[in-house]
């Protein structure tokens, strides 16, 4: 990774505030030193090549509109014209909750991620939008189910993670490098798109 890290909308200001509902590994938290600020800590991962570390601290740490978005994104690696329409549809409603974040949007990610099987990434953004706020019990139900503060970056994870190894998993560390920049982009405020997998 070239340059400095910045990271000006993850507002926490300690890694281990971050990390402390998520499951990193071992040499991960043999990282996580008690007054680690998040860029020292995503630096900590990357020297070691932790990525799947880095891509769950990076889903916990954003914002979580920012965050389903990064995994849109992710999610757009793996679809193609002979995608199974399905797996279009979920990411479509994803993004879509991402551009317009209202309560039917959310509601529509839920149905797409169901149908798309969850075997893919884009059903795992959709899942995102669906988990990052609002109710999870269904509409015609009174009571009020809100989801686990962490449970959309899980989505989050699971998306990126998927999208970095559902296809040419021989080259699984290079799209998780570029998932990564991806998602510092964003947490600087821009849209992710730095360059082309």
């Amino acid at each position: 990774m070239a340059g400095a890290i910045t990271l000006k909308k993850i507002l926490t200001p300690h890694a281990q505030t971050i990390c402390k509902d998520i499951d990193v590994g071992p040499e991960a938290k043999k990282c996580l030193e008690a007054e680690s600020d998040p860029v020292a800590y995503l630096n900590a991962l990357m020297e070691q090549n932790l990525y799947v570390d880095a891509v769950r601290f990076l889903a916990r740490a954003l914002p979580k509109r920012e965050a389903t978005w990064w995994a849109c994104l992710s999610a757009r690696c793996t679809v193609n014209e002979k995608s199974p329409p399905e797996l279009i549809t979920a990411l479509t409603a994803a993004e879509a909750w991402v551009f317009s974040p209202t309560e039917p949007n959310r509601r529509k990610s839920h149905t797409a991620a169901q149908a798309a099987n969850f075997d893919n990434a884009a059903s795992w953004a959709a899942m995102a939008a669906f988990w990052s706020e609002g109710n999870m019990a269904p509409e015609d139900v009174p009571a009020v189910v809100p989801p686990p503060d962490n449970l959309s970056s899980k989505a989050v994870a699971g998306a990126v993670m998927l999208s970095a190894v559902q296809t040419q998993p021989e080259k699984a560390d290079e799209k998780y490098v570029f998932f990564i920049e991806q998602a510092i982009d964003i947490a600087n405020g821009g849209n992710g798109k730095v360059w082309q997998v």
